[in-house]
C-alpha cells in the first residue's frame, strides 16, 4: 500500500476510536439534570460578577441576573475591575432602573479590588474579592457562590435550576457551558466548533463520572464550603484557564462535579470577525498545552492526522487511483461530519456545515501556534490590556 492510504487507514482507526472511545463526546444530551426536586429551605447564594469593560454587554447580562426568580436570598457582587468604560456606573444605574420598573431585583454591590496582586490573573483576583465581599454581607456567608462571566445572560429561573440541581443531586459544583452567540458567517463556521474541541477535550460523561475534571467559566454554581475545602481561589490564583483548574481542585478536595450543556444560559459576547475569534483562541491555546513545545509538536501533528488527512486522503485517492487511499479517507471524514451533526443541531445551525469541519481546525491548528509564538515574544495570554505568561509554581500549589 502507498504512504498516502497508510495515513488513511491511521486516520481512520483514529475515528472509529473517537467515535466509541472518547466518552461519546460528540452527543450533546448532558443537561441540567432532570428532576431536581426543589428544596425545602433555599440555601442564600452570592452571584459574583467579574467585569472589565464590559459596558457593551451589561445592559443584558446583568439585568438577566437581576431579574432572577429566585425564592431564597440572593445578591450579586460586581466586582468593576479597572474598567475605563463606566463598567461600575453603568451597573448601578441598571440595579436602579430595574428597581424602579420592576418593584424589586436582586441587591447590587458594586466593588473595585484595584490592580491584581503579583501571581494573580485580573479575573482570579476580582472573584477573589467579589467572594471575600459576599461573605462580609451575611452571618455564615453565602452556602452558595454562582460565578458567571459579565457576558452572560440568565433566563430567570437560571439560578432555581441551579441551585436545585446541586440540593438534590449533592453536587459541590454545577457548571453550564453557556450557549455561545452564532450570528456571523464567521461565528457560524468557528464557535460550534470551539464547543465541540471542547468537549473532545474534556468529554462530559467522564467529568461527571469522575473520570475527568472541567468546568465552563461563564457559569459555575458553587458551594462555599468546596470552595473553603479547596482554597479556592487562592490556590489556583495563576491560572489562565481558569475553570479547568477550578474543576480539578474541587475534584481534589473531594467535592463531586457536574458539567453540561445550557439550554437557558447564553453569552452576548459578539465576535463578528475572524480577528475576534482568533484571540479568544489564541490567548489560552498555548497555557492548555501547558506551554510546552513537545506537545504543540505534538498537537499539531495530531490535529493534522485527524482533521486534515482525510479530506486531502480522499483527493490524492481519487486523482492517483489508489482506492484504499480513498476509501479510508472517505470513510474518516465521514465519521468526523457526523460526529459534529449533533453540535450544529445545539446551535441551530445547517448541518452542511459538518462537512466544513477540516477547515475550521485548520484555523485551529494556525491559531495554536499563534497562541505559542505570542508566548515566545513574551506576549503571553493577553486580555483587555494584561498579559499572562506561564504560571509561577506557587500559582499552582
Amino acid at each position: 500500500m502507498s504512504v498516502i492510504a497508510w495515513i488513511a487507514l491511521v486516520s481512520c482507526a483514529a475515528w472509529a476510536w473517537l467515535l466509541l472511545g472518547q466518552g461519546l463526546f460528540w452527543r450533546t444530551d448532558q443537561r441540567l439534570p432532570r428532576g431536581s426536586a426543589e428544596p425545602v429551605a433555599w440555601p442564600s447564594v452570592a452571584v459574583v460578577v467579574p467585569a472589565r469593560d464590559e459596558a457593551e454587554v451589561l445592559p443584558v447580562s446583568l439585568t438577566s441576573l437581576l431579574r432572577q426568580d429566585y425564592p431564597g436570598r440572593a445578591e450579586i457582587v460586581l466586582v468593576d475591575d479597572g474598567s475605563a468604560d463606566g463598567t461600575g456606573e453603568l451597573a448601578r444605574a441598571l440595579a436602579e432602573r430595574c428597581a424602579w420598573r420592576h418593584g424589586g431585583g436582586l441587591p447590587l454591590t458594586v466593588v473595585s479590588p484595584g490592580p491584581p496582586e503579583r501571581g494573580w490573573t485580573g479575573k482570579l483576583w476580582a472573584v477573589r474579592h467579589g467572594i471575600a465581599v459576599a461573605r462580609g454581607h451575611g452571618e455564615g456567608g453565602p452556602d452558595f457562590l454562582l460565578l458567571t462571566d459579565a457576558d452572560i445572560a440568565h433566563a430567570p429561573d437560571s439560578l432555581r435550576r441551579l441551585v436545585a440541581a446541586a440540593t438534590s443531586h449533592r453536587l459541590d459544583l454545577v457548571s453550564q457551558m453557556a450557549r455561545l452567540r452564532v450570528a456571523g458567517g464567521w461565528e457560524r463556521l468557528v464557535v460550534p466548533a470551539f464547543v465541540y474541541f471542547f468537549c473532545q477535550l474534556y468529554p462530559f460523561r467522564w467529568v461527571n463520572s469522575a473520570r475527568a475534571s472541567a468546568a465552563a467559566g461563564g457559569c459555575v454554581l458553587l458551594r462555599t464550603a468546596a470552595a473553603e475545602r479547596a482554597g479556592v481561589p487562592g490556590t489556583i490564583r495563576g491560572a489562565v484557564i481558569d475553570d479547568v483548574a477550578l474543576a480539578r481542585a474541587v475534584r481534589r478536595s473531594g467535592g463531586r462535579i457536574w458539567l453540561g450543556l445550557a439550554d437557558h444560559v447564553d453569552s452576548v459576547r459578539p465576535y463578528p470577525r475572524l480577528a475576534d475569534l482568533w484571540r479568544m483562541v489564541a490567548r489560552s491555546a498555548y497555557a492548555q498545552l501547558r506551554h510546552s513545545v513537545a506537545v504543540l509538536a505534538g498537537t499539531v501533528a495530531g490535529l493534522a492526522l485527524v482533521y486534515l488527512a482525510p479530506p486531502l486522503c480522499l483527493a490524492a485517492g481519487v486523482v492517483g487511483g489508489d482506492a484504499v487511499a480513498a476509501w479510508a479517507g472517505g470513510a474518516a471524514w465521514a465519521v468526523m461530519a457526523g460526529t459534529y451533526v449533533p453540535m450544529l443541531r445545539y446551535y441551530r445551525q445547517p448541518l452542511r456545515g459538518a462537512v466544513l469541519l477540516p477547515v475550521t481546525a485548520f484555523l485551529y491548528l494556525l491559531m495554536t501556534v499563534d497562541s505559542a509564538l505570542r508566548h515566545h515574544r513574551g506576549r503571553g495570554a493577553a486580555w483587555k490590556g494584561r498579559t499572562y505568561g506561564a504560571p509561577q509554581a506557587a500559582s499552582e500549589r
